[in-house]
């Protein structure tokens, strides 16, 4: 990671004050996405008209560092963010409009109604998922892990070890799933589970105090432990796998991603943007 990235995503994770949104981002992509023509001048000043180009209106949900998450200078970035701009960069008749900043849970509704065309935050394939929208090929594995204060008493060992004990996670995740199944299992009651727009803010109330546990991919569980006063107690094998989300049977648009997936694996872009967000200090 260049010093300058290095800095700038320290300042966006490290502190309290961390932008949830990116202002002036455009809605309102249609089913298919908006097709436009391009156009070419020759040498001789003569303008020809080439391949119709879909233009994508791609969907994330920022605060879930290092995958997206908004910059101190307000800009949206992360590795999905690079990585879809890069799969579509090798897709032929598709580009990237301008991103849609929204609520975790509401990611898939947007898909459906077609406010976006791609989801791309970070999202575990799942049955439960893949009954109302369709996914690419896997681009990242991951799993649960379980967030506790640097230095406290408390330091579980175990999913029991958190019985009775108030516990975050963010709305629409996985994490928030693994906080239910503690509730459905009778280690924590229901009043003590805490759900949060993003892990910003779940982190931050576990540094204050207000909670005792967060669970978290683990991918993002080592980025706030590498800014925040806060370590990995343990994990929680999961097995889950990220993947960019598309509308039901738009084929065309899932077999392009994966194209473009493949090709940014073949030509060192993937293990390059892995590099950049993921590789240790």
């Amino acid at each position: 990671m260049s010093e300058f990235n290095r800095r700038t995503f320290l300042k966006s994770v490290g502190g309290t004050g961390v932008a949830l949104t990116v202002a002036g981002c455009m809605g309102g992509g249609d089913g298919d996405g908006d097709g436009s023509t391009t156009t070419s001048t020759t040498a001789s000043g003569d303008t020809t008209t080439t391949a119709d180009v879909t233009t994508l209106t791609p969907g994330t949900a920022s605060g879930f560092p290092p995958f997206e998450y908004v910059n101190e200078s307000g800009d949206l970035v992360g590795f999905d963010v690079d990585l879809l701009s890069a799969v579509v960069e090798q897709t032929d008749g598709y580009e990237l409009g301008s991103w849609e900043d929204l609520a975790f849970d509401q990611l898939i509704v947007a898909l459906d109604n077609g406010n976006i065309d791609v989801a791309a935050a970070a999202m575990t394939i799942n049955p439960d998922r893949d009954e109302t929208i369709d996914f690419t090929d896997p681009y990242y594995d991951a799993n649960q892990a379980v967030l506790v204060r640097e230095g406290g008493s408390f330091q579980p060992e175990s999913k029991d070890d958190l019985a009775d004990r108030p516990i975050g996670a963010q709305a629409g995740t996985t994490g928030k799933e693994q906080m239910d199944s503690l509730v459905e299992d009778g280690t924590i009651s229901s009043s003590q589970t805490n759900t949060y727009e993003n892990y910003v803010l779940a982190v931050q109330d576990l540094a204050n105090g207000n909670i005792d546990a967060v669970i978290v991919d683990t991918p993002v569980a080592e980025t706030f432990v590498a800014n925040r006063n806060v370590v990995v107690s343990f994990t929680i094998e999961t097995g889950e796998q990220y993947g960019f989300g598309v509308r039901e049977n738009a084929s065309d648009l899932q077999s392009a991603l994966n194209e473009g997936l493949q090709a940014v694996r073949d030509d060192g872009t993937y293990a390059d943007l892995t590099e950049q967000y993921f590789a240790s200090e």
